[in-house]
Protein backbone atom coordinates (compact mmCIF):
# COMPACT_ATOMS: atom_id res chain seq x y z
CA UNK A 1 0.00 0.00 0.00
CA UNK A 2 1.16 3.82 -1.05
CA UNK A 3 -0.35 6.52 1.12
CA UNK A 4 0.84 10.54 1.26
CA UNK A 5 0.05 12.01 4.54
CA UNK A 6 0.30 16.33 5.08
CA UNK A 7 0.96 17.73 8.22
CA UNK A 8 2.88 21.52 9.10
CA UNK A 9 -1.21 22.98 9.38
CA UNK A 10 -2.63 25.39 11.47
CA UNK A 11 -3.45 28.95 12.74
CA UNK A 12 -1.31 31.89 12.05
CA UNK A 13 -1.37 35.76 12.05
CA UNK A 14 -1.29 37.69 8.41
CA UNK A 15 2.41 38.23 7.39
CA UNK A 16 3.22 34.80 9.16
CA UNK A 17 4.80 31.36 7.82
CA UNK A 18 4.18 27.88 7.35
CA UNK A 19 5.63 24.86 6.55
CA UNK A 20 3.78 22.00 4.97
CA UNK A 21 4.76 18.05 4.62
CA UNK A 22 3.86 15.83 2.27
CA UNK A 23 5.58 12.60 3.10
CA UNK A 24 4.57 9.12 1.05
CA UNK A 25 5.09 5.87 2.28
CA UNK A 26 4.50 2.47 1.33
CA UNK A 27 5.94 -0.10 -1.22
CA UNK A 28 7.30 2.75 -3.71
CA UNK A 29 9.48 2.13 -6.31
CA UNK A 30 9.59 6.19 -7.85
CA UNK A 31 7.80 9.56 -7.83
CA UNK A 32 7.43 11.46 -10.66
CA UNK A 33 5.95 15.01 -10.07
CA UNK A 34 4.55 16.10 -6.71
CA UNK A 35 1.78 19.27 -6.56
CA UNK A 36 0.24 20.66 -3.74
CA UNK A 37 -3.09 21.76 -3.98
CA UNK A 38 -5.53 24.18 -1.95
CA UNK A 39 -9.37 24.68 -1.51
CA UNK A 40 -10.93 27.47 -0.16
CA UNK A 41 -14.44 27.11 1.07
CA UNK A 42 -16.44 27.87 -1.92
CA UNK A 43 -13.88 28.16 -4.18
CA UNK A 44 -12.62 25.92 -6.85
CA UNK A 45 -9.56 24.19 -6.07
CA UNK A 46 -6.25 25.77 -7.08
CA UNK A 47 -2.98 24.24 -8.35
CA UNK A 48 -0.61 25.79 -5.53
CA UNK A 49 2.38 24.49 -7.09
CA UNK A 50 4.17 21.77 -8.62
CA UNK A 51 7.83 20.17 -8.49
CA UNK A 52 9.16 17.40 -10.86
CA UNK A 53 11.35 14.70 -10.12
CA UNK A 54 14.51 16.76 -11.28
CA UNK A 55 13.26 19.92 -9.02
CA UNK A 56 12.09 22.01 -11.61
CA UNK A 57 9.36 24.06 -10.26
CA UNK A 58 6.12 26.17 -11.11
CA UNK A 59 3.50 28.36 -9.07
CA UNK A 60 0.71 29.96 -9.35
CA UNK A 61 0.61 33.25 -9.43
CA UNK A 62 -1.05 33.89 -6.90
CA UNK A 63 1.70 32.67 -4.23
CA UNK A 64 4.57 33.11 -6.62
CA UNK A 65 7.33 34.82 -4.67
CA UNK A 66 5.97 34.27 -1.16
CA UNK A 67 5.61 30.34 -1.43
CA UNK A 68 8.37 27.47 -2.10
CA UNK A 69 8.10 24.19 -2.88
CA UNK A 70 10.57 21.65 -2.13
CA UNK A 71 11.45 18.24 -2.15
CA UNK A 72 13.59 15.47 -0.11
CA UNK A 73 13.79 12.17 -2.68
CA UNK A 74 15.76 10.50 0.24
CA UNK A 75 12.68 10.69 2.53
CA UNK A 76 10.16 10.54 -0.09
CA UNK A 77 8.60 13.99 1.32
CA UNK A 78 7.61 17.39 -0.45
CA UNK A 79 7.39 20.74 1.24
CA UNK A 80 5.59 24.04 1.01
CA UNK A 81 7.02 26.94 2.76
CA UNK A 82 4.50 29.94 2.98
CA UNK A 83 6.11 32.99 4.07
CA UNK A 84 4.03 36.59 4.03
CA UNK A 85 0.78 34.63 4.71
CA UNK A 86 -2.34 36.47 4.21
CA UNK A 87 -6.01 35.61 5.02
CA UNK A 88 -6.37 34.88 1.46
CA UNK A 89 -4.40 31.72 1.75
CA UNK A 90 -6.78 30.53 4.15
CA UNK A 91 -7.55 26.78 2.37
CA UNK A 92 -7.55 23.44 2.76
CA UNK A 93 -3.96 22.11 1.46
CA UNK A 94 -3.35 18.79 0.09
CA UNK A 95 -0.45 17.07 -1.82
CA UNK A 96 -0.76 14.46 -4.23
CA UNK A 97 1.46 12.96 -6.88
CA UNK A 98 1.81 10.33 -9.44
CA UNK A 99 4.19 7.31 -7.80
CA UNK A 100 5.09 3.84 -9.54
CA UNK A 101 4.45 0.85 -6.56
CA UNK A 102 7.10 -2.24 -6.18
CA UNK A 103 4.19 -4.00 -7.41
CA UNK A 104 4.52 -2.35 -10.90
CA UNK A 105 1.13 -0.46 -10.85
CA UNK A 106 1.20 3.35 -11.31
CA UNK A 107 -1.30 5.85 -9.79
CA UNK A 108 -2.33 9.72 -8.55
CA UNK A 109 -2.29 9.31 -4.72
CA UNK A 110 -3.82 12.66 -2.41
CA UNK A 111 -2.89 13.46 0.94
CA UNK A 112 -6.28 13.46 3.28
CA UNK A 113 -5.44 17.11 3.44
CA UNK A 114 -4.38 19.95 6.20
CA UNK A 115 -6.11 23.14 7.33
CA UNK A 116 -4.27 25.90 6.90
CA UNK A 117 -6.36 29.63 8.49
CA UNK A 118 -4.57 32.88 8.36
CA UNK A 119 -6.12 35.72 10.57
CA UNK A 120 -5.97 38.91 9.86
Amino acid sequence: QVQLVESGGGLVQAGGSLRLSCAASGSIFSIGTMDWYRQAPGKQRELVATITSGGTTTYADSVKGRFTISRDNAKNTVYLRMNSLKPEDTAVYSCNAKISSRWGLTNIYWGQGTQVTVSS
